[in-house]
């Protein structure tokens, strides 16, 4: 790899920030050595630690490498801790042949010159939903591929509105989610928790309310924008949700609802197995939009993408390796394992058929949009630093909304 890229990586390493998509890290099992021992060895690294060697995962990666006709060695990393080594190990000429990476990362290492483009690798990604998609490209160029997507909708406890006389159908936008919470309160249960902590979480959970404004990331102090921070803050002043989602992580917030007090959660699919133990009747809603229809809420999930090697010869074969984990045939197991909605249509559908609880999730997937889309790349962290700051501000009433948002685009600025 030539000096320049070398120089950049240096650069992008100190300003890499862990943006998690709302599943939960687990520690790394494996060795951080990346290349194979020999010609005939293909390295994959992912950040699925929590699947063992015997796991369905682990198989399917060997099967994909006796296809191609190579031995697979995988090693596995928690992913706050997989950006960094990736960038160690592109400023060594040490890449794995296949990264799969949370899709907020992929325009990190883009720009940083870790990652080949589809065009080089001739990677097909026509099959993927564009709104997916649009999470892995940046310049006008794509790197890699969906391998799932999770999101965030409202889980609602059935039993909780039909004693505050809410019909769940009338839940359309702003106004009428408001009327439903404020009936809640007043049959003496409690409305709605989320997550407003002071991280990327709290940026997380915000984004569908600040997109369902109408307002995007380049101006977080627009009116829209500021209406979306307005109904949190107006929401905790009238009780409808606790000053605890301050503090909130999506876990805890989901503890909060899993109590069975309250009436709607914001939270992701990964809860679902959870949603299932709660012990009382609950759905699932996309989450409005200020007008009606489905916000756009932020797509958690990850990437295959293949590095840069010195050997551009390898490319071949880690085409064939990353093609075979997005195929058709192995992403409907693969995203039912994940508790993922996959990133095609035809798979979707398939989830549907098997699972019918699947369906809002798969609506709210086609209605969701990455936290780097909109050629943001690597200016997203900054601003989403911005972001959860200001949040954290207004519902705490420091500032209001207004001075809180201006001061955070005056900062990105």
């Amino acid at each position: 790899m030539n000096g320049s890229t070398g120089r950049r990586l240096t650069a992008a390493a100190l300003t890499v920030v862990a943006v998690v998509s709302g599943t939960t890290a687990c520690s790394s099992d494996g060795s951080s050595s990346a290349k194979g021992d020999d010609s005939g060895t293909y390295t994959i690294w992912d950040p699925y630690p929590q699947f063992a060697k015997g796991s369905a995962w682990a198989k399917l990666l060997d099967g994909c490498g006796s296809k191609a006709g190579v031995k697979i060695k995988r090693t596995a990393f928690d992913t706050s801790d997989l950006t960094n080594k990736v960038l160690l190990a592109a400023q060594q000429d040490n890449s794995p042949d296949v990264l799969i990476v949370d899709n907020p990362v992929v325009s990190t290492l883009a720009e940083a010159g870790v990652l080949t483009t589809t065009d080089d690798t001739k990677l097909d990604t026509s099959k993927a939903d564009p709104n997916l998609l649009a999470a892995g490209q940046s310049g006008g160029k794509t790197y890699g591929t969906p391998i799932g997507a999770n999101t965030l909708a409202l889980y609602y406890n059935k039993d909780v509105l039909k004693a505050a006389g809410v019909d769940i159908s009338s839940v359309k936008d702003w106004p009428s989610l408001t009327a439903a919470l404020e009936k809640v309160k007043k049959a003496g249960k409690k409305g709605i928790t989320f997550s407003a902590i002071g991280t990327e979480e709290g940026s997380f959970q915000f984004l569908p309310w600040f997109w369902g404004s109408g307002a995007q990331l380049t101006e977080l102090d627009s009116a829209q924008g500021v209406s979306a921070l307005s109904l949190w803050t107006d929401w905790l002043k009238k009780e409808y949700a606790p000053n605890s989602v301050l503090n909130n992580t999506q876990t805890t917030s989901w503890q909060e609802f899993a109590s069975g007090d309250y009436a709607f959660a914001e939270n992701g699919t990964w809860q679902l197995a959870n949603a299932k133990k709660a012990g009382f009747d609950y759905g699932v809603l996309p989450i409005p939009a200020s007008g009606g229809g489905n916000a756009a809420a932020p797509t958690g999930g990850e990437f295959v993408t293949v590095p840069v090697q010195g050997d551009t010869g390898r490319y071949s074969t880690a085409q064939k390796l990353a093609t075979c984990l997005t195929s058709t045939d192995n992403l409907y197991e693969t995203d039912t394992t994940l508790s993922y909605v996959a990133p095609t249509t035809e798979v979707q559908d398939k989830q549907v058929a098997a699972n019918a609880e699947l369906k809002p999730w798969v609506e709210a997937v086609k209605a969701a949009k990455g936290r780097t889309s909109d050629d943001l790349g690597t200016k997203y962290p900054k601003i989403s630093e911005q972001m959860w700051k200001a949040v954290q501000s207004a519902l705490s009433g420091a500032k209001s909304p207004k001075d809180a948002l201006t001061s955070a685009q005056a900062a990105v600025k």
